[in-house]
């Protein structure tokens, strides 16, 4: 059996690799190969029905990317990519995760904005004065797309908001309830194959988000019941095989803020001291075990990253 890591196409740090890389090197430790490779050499297209070398080359994909019209493809020809296309979707746009967990596990308030085609149109002052009154000051507002705590803000007022909704008028984009309790920091629970099997807590002293890529800091913590029953629920209801769940700690309990399939876990590893990526790679020949790939046919080479 052979695996296929995909990563972006314009994949180019070392920092952006280091997880790849402990993928591949733990399923290497377990007796299975997988070329790490980035999504450039077209995995699959479109002729008649859709075509892959890729699919006929590997048995499964271990998916790092967002790019949704290659995950489809990939498995449109039969192949097991972890995660899912449709988990990957869901998760990449924050308000279809949260659309899609509504109701199943605890969230903050939150509004989509109306989605605006016109340039130049005004901005709607119902729109405003409603999200005003459901959710109050400070309001959080977030890029519908976008990780690492980028193009998420914080507007403590109708000039501020009014602001950001002008910034953000044809940019998908979602208002959510300020967790005051929370500000600064959240919990960071690790899901693999639908148990969650650590936290971390991450800290801001200097920014009401508390990614490390901002400043924040990791620190080990405590993993209670409610924390892993809530993560537990959100993954296995977006189908994801591994995801990072992200917790609002508020006076009521719990809240998920977002849901990461492909969360990074250096810093959860060394904080934890949690081999991720070997769980992650045990879950993975589990499943294909369970469920063995369709047998292939024909070989093809790509350029390892």
């Amino acid at each position: 059996m052979k695996g296929l890591i995909l990563v972006n196409a314009y994949t180019q740090s070392e920092h952006e690799l280091n997880q790849p890389r402990r993928i591949q090197a733990e399923l290497a430790a377990r007796g299975t190969q997988c070329d790490l490779v980035r999504n450039d050499f077209v995995p699959a297209y479109l002729s008649g029905g859709v075509r892959s070398d890729a699919a006929s080359a590997y048995d499964f994909c271990v998916y790092l990317d967002k790019d949704s019209y290659a995950s489809h493809l990939l498995e449109r020809a039969g192949m097991r990519l972890f995660n899912r296309a449709d988990a990957v979707e869901d998760c990449d746009d924050k308000m279809r995760t949260h659309i899609a967990l509504a109701g199943i596990v605890p969230m903050p308030t939150t509004v989509a904005a109306p989605l605006c085609y016109t340039p130049g149109a005004p901005l709607s002052a119902q729109f405003l004065a409603r999200t005003e009154a459901i959710l109050g000051y400070p309001v959080v507002i977030k890029e519908c797309y976008g990780s690492l705590g980028k193009g998420v803000y914080l507007a403590h007022d109708r000039r501020e908001l009014e602001a950001i909704a002008e910034k953000l008028q044809r940019v998908p984009h979602l208002y959510q309830r300020f967790i005051a309790e929370s500000a600064g920091q959240d919990l960071r629970v690790i899901v693999i194959g639908g148990k969650a099997i650590a936290a971390m807590r991450r800290v801001s002293q200097d920014d009401f988000r508390s990614n490390a890529e901002l400043g924040g800091r990791g620190e080990r913590a405590v993993l209670d019941r409610a924390a892993a029953d809530i993560a537990e629920r959100a993954a296995q209801t977006l189908g994801l095989d591994y995801c990072g769940v992200d917790l609002l700690l508020s006076g009521d309990g719990p809240l998920v803020c977002e849901v990461n399939s492909n969360a990074f876990f250096g810093t959860f590893e060394r904080v934890t001291g949690v081999n991720v990526a070997g769980l992650y790679a045990d879950h993975i020949l589990r499943t294909l075990e369970q469920t063995p790939p369709t047998e292939k046919n024909g070989k093809a080479e790509f350029s390892e990253t």
